[in-house]
């Protein structure tokens, strides 16, 4: 990077880049990318302290959109790169992003493996229901019978809920927002990357092309009558998340069964807000820097190399010869 310190031009952060964002209008994307530049600008990091790791799809091209160091990964794979950056510098603030179609169906052994590391990390999924940029198919979050104007019938599978498996598979912080609420979005976003331990926030949006089910007319409860909208936020009705860390088993289930209970709410009024968060577990660099204490001094990322004059460190002539196999002369076998 060449000036971790430069804004773009007539734009008051630091993350945003000038490249243009060729999403569609209306999309929720917008509001996501929104909300992770104004969220890391409101914490003061800067754009060499992040890495932001993107899948396939519409949301896999986030990383292109901000100024942080960025990756973009394989197809259902971002979870695994995110992980090593991770552990390889545990110092760096690490958020790994993709769609519902991307970390559900072919990430989805990864989302869960992931979960149970609890490695600290941020993975945001961007959840609109279909394949936004294969044309619209169902995805897995889409509920069983509906049709969006892309499908010529109703899905036939039953939805997947990405609150209750990332619950099951072990992220100790679970949460949801809505794209086109930015100031909550922000709030989410932060305390997702100040948790000690893996944490998966879902962020409900619009797909305005082909997503007619859930517009923003639909969050916006228009079609109920009763000038409320769908969703709200659990924290503003008294909900406490927290399992502190000395809490014993039986909290620890009662607030896994609140969580559940509160994931399965659907339909006229959608819950969003913190979930879970469970201080009580410990990291996974917390087990592996008790049975290697000098881990992180320094980290794998910062450790030398070369030497002063450029020649590597590592003597590969010795693992050759560890690996090397013995095999007799054709020759002295016939004698």
């Amino acid at each position: 990077m060449s000036d971790k310190k430069t804004r773009s031009q007539g734009h008051d952060s630091l993350f945003h880049s000038d490249r243009v964002k060729d999403w569609c209008a209306g999309c929720g994307d917008f509001g996501i990318l929104r909300s992770l530049e104004k969220t890391l600008d409101r914490m003061q990091l800067l754009p060499d302290q992040v890495a932001v790791f993107g899948g396939i799809g519409c949301s896999g091209k986030t990383p292109y959109y901000l100024k942080t160091y960025g990756i973009h990964t394989l197809h259902g794979r971002v979870l695994p790169f995110a992980t090593g950056a991770k552990l390889a510098k545990p110092g760096l603030t690490v958020i790994a992003v993709g769609g519902d179609g991307d970390g559900l169906s072919i990430g989805a052994g990864h989302l869960v493996n992931a979960g149970r590391r609890n490695v600290d990390l941020t993975y945001i999924i961007f959840d609109n229901g279909v394949y936004g940029l294969t044309k619209g198919q169902a995805s897995p979050t889409l509920h069983y019978g509906e049709q969006t104007r892309a499908m010529s019938a109703p899905s036939m599978l039953e939805h997947i809920n990405p609150l209750s498996l990332a619950l099951t598979a072990g992220f100790t912080w679970i949460g949801r927002g809505y794209a086109y609420n930015v100031e909550q979005l922000c709030d989410l976003i932060e305390q997702a990357i100040r948790h000690p331990g893996s944490a998966l926030l879902t962020v409900l949006q619009p797909c305005p092309i082909y997503n007619q089910l859930h517009d923003k007319d639909w969050y916006a409860g228009k079609d109920l009558g009763n000038g409320k909208g769908r969703l709200y936020s659990l924290q503003d009705e008294g909900y406490d998340p927290v399992v502190q860390l000395d809490a014993g088993q039986a909290l620890q289930e009662e607030k896994m069964i609140q969580c559940l209970s509160a994931a399965q709410q659907w339909g006229t009024r959608i819950p969003t807000g913190v979930f879970i968060q469970d201080l009580s577990k410990p990291r996974l660099l917390d087990h592996i820097t008790q049975q290697h204490p000098g881990y992180t001094s320094p980290s794998p990322a910062e450790q030398p190399v070369c030497d002063k004059h450029g020649r590597p460190l590592s003597r590969l002539d010795t693992l050759f010869d560890a690996l090397s196999v013995h095999i007799p002369n054709a020759n002295s076998s016939q004698s």
